[in-house]
């Protein structure tokens, strides 16, 4: 039985005699109720040993046919010593089977149970032992299963609550929807920074004073543990704090809850829960946040540490880095720009295009990719990541609005050349409305200018020219292309396109005209040349 308790966890769900005996049929009679309908059974058991209470657990209900009273003849003395035997090991009601042994109850046994405070019942032969035994396992099998959705419900509220934007107060409100009881939460300092508390009863909140004596306590403890204290006014309310440790045992600040009712197993999970919701809460407020902490402090004092090569600096940026990107020292690095592009303003868009409170929209890049390191631009974010931003987690953050320039992997430093080059392509995810790979990035101008922006380059630079019925807008396109590829050469374009040289400085000013450029500046013509590249091959004659 020790054992047993020892390693059994709570029960989530309790069935009590006055329930299991409200649900049996007909042939189920209650000859003496020793006020004990309230009492949680643990279970239902039939013996028919003279003495089986080295096999019970307390708490049970047990069930027979009478063969105890038989084999030692029904004394007095024996039925006596065999009811004082059930009280002792905790049974709640004894269950009495009439035939084939007995026609009734004896009432040497009746007397005994009134005398001695045992529940006794008279079941019918027409009503089975395990009938009631499936009888209590039903309830408490629909006990279970209404505990359990009680609790996905309020897991459910948890998660809302630690995204919600004030975190911690919105975690004692729902557990004190939850569980009866008041909550004070307490900072490092000892200063109360929220509460919350049930109003559908009495939970006996005492004052901020009365309390000091068990803070003190909990911040100055060391180890898991539960400090208690009962109120200074008396009365049956417990007191319990919580200690909100960190990963090397420091603490961080304290949870610390009362009621005047007596809690559950199902009101101590839910307590579980937001205890150790509130430490993680705590432990990303400091422990989590020393490392960019010192590395912000660090690069603001001493800019010139990035540029240092001592070894103490390198392993100083190295190691607050890696901290700061949940990583090691030899991690790659990659560096992340985020873009918000153009929605459609439909009613669903107009919210996502809202700008997000700046506290909340850092989390979220913070958790989505997995880094402290998160500041938010005039163009949207930029991130230092160890992760490689695969596919999925490219899509889930293009489905929030955004295009990422993804940087190729790095160490510590090589970051600013790595944030420059992706700072190259941010207006090509903002034309082109898609994300981007730096490691799948052709790094030329038009591979640089990205479809998008090139096809808008084209048709302002040559829109006169576009402009024009097809097989004149063709010729023109040939010829100033040839003419640019041959480096303005008259002859060798003159060549190519079997023309007459003159003919070819002839048509070459008119599209000069016709564009309203200096095709003698350089500048002119490299623009003209990118610009080409642009325009779709049936345009250009190439198809």
């Amino acid at each position: 039985m020790a054992a047993e308790r020892e390693f059994a966890g709570p029960a989530l769900a309790a069935v009590t005699l006055g329930e299991l005996l409200a649900s049996l049929p007909d042939g189920v009679d209650v000859l003496h109720d020793a006020g004990q309908s309230d009492a949680p059974l643990r279970w239902v058991e039939a013996s028919e040993l003279a003495d089986p209470t080295p096999y019970l657990l307390e708490g049970e209900f047990v069930l027979t046919a009478g063969l105890p009273l038989i084999d030692n003849g029904g004394s007095q003395a024996h039925v006596a010593s065999y009811v004082s035997r059930l009280v002792s090991a905790g049974v709640q009601a004894l269950g009495f089977g009439l035939k084939p042994y007995f026609e009734t109850v004896p009432e040497l046994l009746e007397t005994e149970c009134r005398a001695q405070g045992l529940t006794l019942v008279a079941v019918s032969h027409t009503v089975p032992f395990n009938a009631i035994g499936l009888a209590f396992s039903t309830l408490l099998e629909s006990g279970n299963a209404r505990v359990f959705r009680h609790l996905a419900d309020t897991n459910r509220l948890l998660m809302r609550a630690v995204l919600s934007p004030r975190p911690d107060h919105e975690l004692l409100a729902a557990l004190a929807t939850r569980v009866p009881v008041w909550a004070v939460l307490v900072g490092a300092d000892g200063k109360v920074r929220s509460r919350a508390a049930a109003t559908a009863v009495d939970v006996g909140s005492p004052a901020d004073a009365d309390l000091q004596d068990l803070i003190g306590r909990l911040l100055g403890g060391t180890g898991p543990r539960v400090e208690t204290q009962h109120p200074a006014t008396g009365g049956n309310a417990t007191i319990l704090g919580h200690p909100l440790r960190s990963s090397r045992d420091a603490t961080l600040g304290a949870l610390i809850i009362g009621s005047t009712q007596q809690l559950t197993a199902a009101h101590n999970s839910v307590i579980s829960s937001v205890v150790g919701l509130l430490e993680l809460l705590v432990r990303q407020r400091t422990s989590g946040a020393l490392a960019p902490s010192q590395l912000a402090t660090t690069l603001l004092l001493r800019p010139d540490t990035l540029q240092s090569h001592s070894g103490r600096d390198v392993l100083l940026r190295r190691e607050l880095v890696a901290q700061s990107v949940s990583g090691t020292r030899t991690s790659p690095l990659r560096v992340v720009q985020g873009i918000r592009l153009p929605q459609p303003m439909g009613a669903v868009q107009a919210a996502r295009a809202s700008p997000a409170e700046p506290v909340r929209e850092i989390l979220q890049w913070r958790r989505l990719l997995d880094t402290k390191l998160v500041e938010l631009t005039e163009h949207g974010f930029s991130a230092i990541t160890r992760l490689k931003v695969d596919e999925p987690l490219m899509a889930t953050i293009e489905g929030l609005g955004w295009g990422l320039v993804v940087g190729e992997a790095t160490d510590v430093e090589g970051l600013q050349d790595a944030y420059q080059r992706t700072c190259a392509l941010r207006s090509q995810v903002r034309s082109s409305g898609r994300s981007v790979r730096l490691d799948a990035t052709n790094w030329s101008i038009v591979g640089l200018l990205g479809t998008s922006a090139g096809e808008v380059l084209a048709r302002r630079l040559l829109g006169p020219i576009l402009d024009l019925e097809q097989e004149r807008r063709t010729a023109h396109l040939v010829l100033l292309r040839s003419w640019l590829a041959e480096n303005g050469s008259w002859d060798a374009t003159a060549k190519v396109l079997g023309l007459h040289r003159n003919s070819v400085r002839r048509q070459i000013n008119a599209v000069a005209e016709l564009l309203g450029c200096d095709l003698g500046q350089a500048q002119a013509r490299a623009e003209l040349l990118i610009a080409l590249q642009f325009v779709p091959a049936v345009a250009s004659g190439e198809a």
